[in-house]
């Protein structure tokens, strides 16, 4: 009973459980629209750099606007902010559609996703700091698990819903995000007021210089958000699914989602067997051995000639990265402030987010210039090697111990 997945906090708080709800559906539609972006851009361009670009679109907004925003949620009602960036997320999902009936050029496509990329660099802080006020801090890691178990189950139904494609076009698959936002809606409005707690954030820049100067600080959260950033930007393999469906599996439509679906069987396996590592008192070994596996697998998943056996490494990846991601964030909101929690969430999804970006752009370059191959082996080779080390360098994330009854460890 003590391996699978803790369902107390559904079970706790009603608007937790509200809120699980609907960023599920949320992570739905989500999933299923990068399936038909990247089948739409390929499918016009037929390059992996035009591909590696929606990645791209996706990180600079993030890149650019994440701290700013994060500075923002901070001073603000984080619920009445996450509700206008939910609203311009799913405006911009039903211009998504739109485009998809009419005739336009690729770059449009780019603009909508990096415009919605935009309200998503203010709505995912605000977003990672509701977990630690709906949920007592013995609560906390199994929420972290939960929310990591629908975010993996989108990844494993929107990319096999993906096969839609073959049916009902990209444009009919961008409806159906449109629609799971009202399900996403309705959790949203169930949730308290949420004022930051402590002093609020200086305004503009030296809100932002006070969020980087504790993140910079303190040993233990800059060594998880950096091993992080470091394997994902320099592994990140999605762009490069494309490619590899069209040399592996005859450029099928229907069958492109199985390589994120694979993923994600991975995650929600470890994710239903959370307890195997959420109760684990050494989470900073836990976060490294996760971000070592995911660079092992993407090399097996670059060498293996047999489309299956390379199903099978990307199951073992999304399982590592499970792993990583819920160790990861119980390691960095129990380290944090509540008054800081906007600024440091919003590095959390520089890194969670915007670092995949660019690491899909960085593997769609690399192939453009050698194969895909080479870029899926060199960078979990150097995945591997900077894992190694930040865990050399940064002793505060190596001797990190987490206890539930504890709020604190590590070293600042």
């Amino acid at each position: 009973m003590g391996l699978t997945v803790d369902l107390g906090p559904l079970r706790a708080s009603k608007p937790f459980r509200r809120l699980w709800v609907g960023r599920a559906f949320a992570g739905l539609g989500s999933q299923l629209t990068l399936v038909a972006v990247l089948h739409q851009v390929w499918q016009a361009t037929g390059s992996t750099l035009w591909t590696g670009a929606v990645g791209l679109a996706q990180a600079v907004p993030l890149i650019g606007l994440g701290m700013f925003a994060g500075a923002l949620v901070d001073r603000v009602d984080r619920r009445k902010f996450y509700l206008v960036t939910l609203t311009g997320q799913a405006a911009c999902s039903v211009l998504l559609a739109v485009q998809a009936f009419l005739d336009v050029p690729v770059v449009v496509v780019l603009a909508l996703v990096a415009v919605q990329s935009c309200f998503v660099a203010g709505g995912g802080p605000a977003a990672r700091t509701f977990a630690p006020r709906l949920l007592p801090a013995d609560q906390l890691a199994a929420g972290l698990a939960l929310q990591r178990i629908s975010f993996q189950g989108a990844m494993l139904l929107g990319p096999a819903l993906g096969g839609l494609l073959g049916w009902v076009g990209v444009g009919g698959c961008y409806l159906v995000d449109v629609a799971t936002f009202g399900i996403a809606f309705l959790g949203a409005f169930g949730l308290p007021a949420m004022l930051p707690g402590g002093e609020p954030a200086r305004p503009g820049v030296r809100g932002v210089l006070d969020g980087l100067r504790f993140l910079l600080g303190h040993a233990t959260v800059r060594g998880a958000l950096l091993t992080d950033l470091a394997t994902m930007v320099l592994s990140m393999p999605i762009s490069l699914f494309p490619l590899v469906n069209a040399e592996r599996f005859g450029d099928d439509p229907r069958t492109l989602g199985l390589f994120l679906s694979a993923v994600a069987v991975g995650g929600v396996v470890a994710s239903v067997f959370s307890g195997t590592f959420t109760r684990l008192p050494r989470q900073g070994v836990v976060m490294l051995a996760g971000s070592s596996a995911w660079g092992v697998a993407m090399v097996l998943f670059g060498f293996a000639a047999n489309p299956w056996l390379a199903l099978g490494a990307l199951v073992l990846a999304g399982a590592a990265d499970t792993v990583s991601v819920v160790s990861r964030g119980a390691i960095v909101q129990l380290n944090t402030p509540d008054e800081l929690m906007g600024r440091v969430a919003a590095a959390e999804v520089v890194v969670g987010q915007a670092g995949p970006d660019v690491g899909n752009l960085r593997a769609g370059l690399v192939a453009h210039a050698t194969s895909g191959t080479a870029a899926l082996v060199s960078g979990g080779v150097l995945c591997v090697a900077v894992v190694a080390a930040v865990a050399a360098f940064t002793p505060g994330l190596r001797k990190h111990a987490y206890s539930p009854s504890s709020s604190s460890g590590g070293g600042a």
